[in-house]
């Protein structure tokens, strides 16, 4: 590798090691157009195949084409027993074998400069990456918020001496309910509970870490994790989002794609509520009746992505069937349901979408306020009611927070829906306040904005070679 006359590396090799599901996978493959397209690294993105869905593989592999600068790294697993724990998630037991596997990792990291691991896997990778003696960062694929969460949680079970879980008040940040909590945190047994303590315990030894976050965005989290509030003498971390879109323009787009977006282009400006709940969790076939029902009852024009298993490849119910008799056929026109993947970032850059009917997975919150988007915040499961908290502190938009979420006794009736989306449609201070998270989103990645510059400091410091002990 060639060297800058200071002895630091010109040309820095980082390896990203993302885990399972589109919500880790997609601000992975962001973080490495942004490093070698606007900061001149050399980047490798180590992957497992196959994938747990669908989406996985093809936003793989039009990575890989459309930006041949990054280069793929197969990593293979050890064998791996999932009867160990019936009945999991399967997005969860890939973390597992991931983790598990993490001793294997040292051949893909010969030559490497720094490596930035998942969240998920922190706990495993950084050791293995302190013996090698390379820099490791964490990418940390949820909200600034959930991190204090997660670098707090760990203290906060120890006070509670096996005490039940409540309420957590994050210091230098805000109280998170237990509501609020990821459903899985109740549970100290919990598979996803025992990883996120033992990521959470571990952090404190990398090098840093990278959040898909904007000071303006999260204030408090963002300066509490800097300043040594949440965890005294913690890790830089570097708030470095938006993460731009990755461009797939490499071949012609698959024809529902061209269908979804001629409908958009034709429809008036801010006429039409865009819905999706995003790829990791589906939602009951009541509750989609409901949610149906409310959509017809709006009177505006939608665009539905439904979901009905958790993997796509799953997923082979009719539309019709799942939705009720005649209501494809009764909003003929106004309304377009698929359950194909949408390029969610393009439909929100359409002038014809005037509101985001979300879970609030992070990526779509951060997708929303690049574009400037009012959200109606519907949280299903996991970080979601963290992030949607977020939506309502910044102005980005609305949360019901008495709408119920995966293990929650009660369907949202399709009327109440119906009324809160006219409400927020016909609300312009909400989109004028949306409009100025964007401004704020833009500033921000802009050159000397403060995204733009810590991830510059990230790269220096890859550059420079730096390890903590």
């Amino acid at each position: 590798m060639p060297t800058s006359g200071d002895g630091s590396v010109a040309l820095p090799h980082v390896v990203l090691l993302p885990s399972a599901g589109m919500g880790h996978l997609v601000p992975f493959s962001r973080l490495a157009v942004a490093l070698t397209s606007g900061h001149g690294c050399d980047v490798s993105v180590a992957t497992v195949l196959p994938t747990v869905s669908s989406a996985e593989s093809a936003h793989l592999e039009a990575l890989f084409a459309a930006c041949p600068a990054v280069r793929r790294l197969d990593f293979h697993l050890a064998q791996f027993d999932a009867s160990e724990f019936p009945g999991a998630d399967p997005f969860f037991l890939r973390f597992e074998a991931m983790r598990r596997s993490a001793p294997l990792l040292g051949p893909l990291l010969a030559g490497a400069h720094a490596l930035v691991t998942d969240i998920a896997l922190a706990s495993v990778v950084i050791p293995v990456a302190k013996e090698l003696r390379l820099p490791c960062y964490v990418l940390f694929t949820a909200s600034a918020a959930m991190l204090s969460l997660c670098v707090h949680f760990p203290a906060y079970l120890d006070a509670s001496a096996g005490g039940p879980v409540g309420d957590v008040d994050i210091p230098g940040v805000y109280r998170i309910p237990k509501a609020s909590m990821p459903q899985a945190l109740h549970d100290p047994k919990h598979l996803f509970t025992r990883q996120f303590v033992a990521n959470g315990r571990e952090l404190a030894r990398s090098d840093g870490l990278l959040v898909n976050s904007f000071d303006a965005l999260e204030p408090e989290a963002i300066a509490a994790l800097q300043n040594g509030s949440v965890v005294a003498g913690f890790p830089p971390v570097f708030s470095v989002g938006p993460l731009a879109p990755v461009s797939f323009s490499a071949g012609e787009p698959a024809k529902s794609q061209s269908d979804y977006m001629r409908w958009l282009e034709a429809q008036p400006a801010r006429s039409v509520v865009y819905v999706s709940f995003g790829s990791r969790k589906a939602i009951s076939k009541d509750q989609l009746r409901e949610l149906a029902a409310g959509l017809e009852a709006s009177g505006h024009r939608f665009l539905w992505v439904v979901k009905s298993t958790v993997v796509d490849r799953d997923d082979d119910a009719d539309l019709g069937e799942l939705l009720g008799e005649g209501f494809l056929e009764r909003v003929q026109g106004r309304g377009m349901v698929t359950k194909g993947w949408v390029e969610q970032e393009e439909v929100l850059k359409q002038e014809s979408v005037g509101l985001f009917l979300s879970h609030c997975g992070w990526n779509s919150v951060t997708e929303a306020a690049a574009s400037g988007l009012p959200v109606l915040a519907w949280p299903r499961f996991g970080d979601q009611r963290v992030n949607a908290g977020v939506v309502a502190r910044s102005g980005l938009g609305l949360w019901v927070d008495s709408w119920s979420w995966e293990g929650e006794e009660g369907l949202v009736k399709g009327e109440e829906i119906a009324e809160k989306v006219r409400a927020v449609m016909a609300d312009e201070t909400a989109r004028k306040k949306a409009v100025g998270v964007r401004d704020a989103a833009a500033k921000a990645v802009a050159d000397s904005g403060t995204s733009y510059e810590n991830l510059a400091q990230f790269v220096q410091r890859c550059r420079d070679g730096s390890v903590s002990k």
